[in-house]
Formats: C-alpha cells, sequence, structure tokens
C-alpha cells in the first residue's frame, strides 16, 4: 500500500525549475521529520534534503543554495524546491518520513516502499 504520494516531477531544461510535493496517504506527517531522496539509473540511493520537527534543514552539497526544502502543516505536505536545475539533478526523487535513512532503510526508500516516486529529468 502506497504511503506517501510523491508529486510534481518532469522533464526540463537545464536552468529551469521544478517544485515537488510529498504527501501522506494512509496517515499523517504531524509535523515529523521527512527526507527527500533521490537515485539516478546505476547510482546510489542518497539523501537530497531534511527537515526536521524544529524546522532545521539539511542539503547535501550537491544541492545547496539551489534547493529549498519546507512544509504546509495545514496540507500535511512537504516540498522540494529546486531551481537551477542541472543534468546531474536526472534522478527519480521519492520522500521518506523520519530521520534520514541508511543503510537497508535507505535502500527501502529508493525501492518504492514509501512511495513510488516521481521523476524528473533534465536536458542540457
Amino acid at each position: 500500500e502506497v504511503q506517501l504520494v510523491e508529486s510534481g516531477g518532469g522533464s526540463v531544461q537545464a536552468g529551469e525549475s521544478l517544485r515537488l510535493s510529498c504527501t501522506a496517504s494512509v496517515f499523517t506527517f504531524d509535523g515529523s521529520d521527512v527526507g527527500w531522496y533521490r537515485q539516478a539509473p546505476g547510482n546510489e540511493c542518497d539523501l537530497v534534503s531534511h527537515i526536521s520537527r524544529d524546522g532545521s534543514t539539511y542539503y547535501a552539497d550537491s544541492v545547496k543554495g539551489r534547493f529549498t526544502i519546507s512544509r504546509d502543516n495545514a496540507k500535511d505536505t512537504v516540498y522540494l524546491q529546486m531551481n537551477s536545475l542541472k543534468p546531474e539533478d536526472t534522478a527519480v526523487y521519492y520522500c521518506a518520513p523520519g530521520r534520514p535513512a541508511t543503510g537497508r532503510d535507505l535502500l527501502r526508500v529508493c525501492a518504492g516502499y514509501w512511495g513510488q516516486g516521481t521523476q524528473v529529468t533534465v536536458s542540457s
């Protein structure tokens, strides 16, 4: 059963923007931690950004200054605003609740355990 729904992906040109959304379908985030992850073909699953209950945020070095994570608790939705997209941002993006996933939990994220992910394709 899909627990999270990621949306907002698409095909864009380098330099353009997209906003991804992550909504819980069978539970509520209730302000808890949420992370965005991505996996490109042949690459590992990586944490892109994370937002904690207290509002603190984390960004991978590769997206700092370009991506912004935010949340709307009234809508129980977490967003990832992606600006100045680059071809190397091309990947399937997933969201997952909780602290940054590692090990087996990380593999499960990009295997679609929480949601089916949303494809982002950036062409040069």
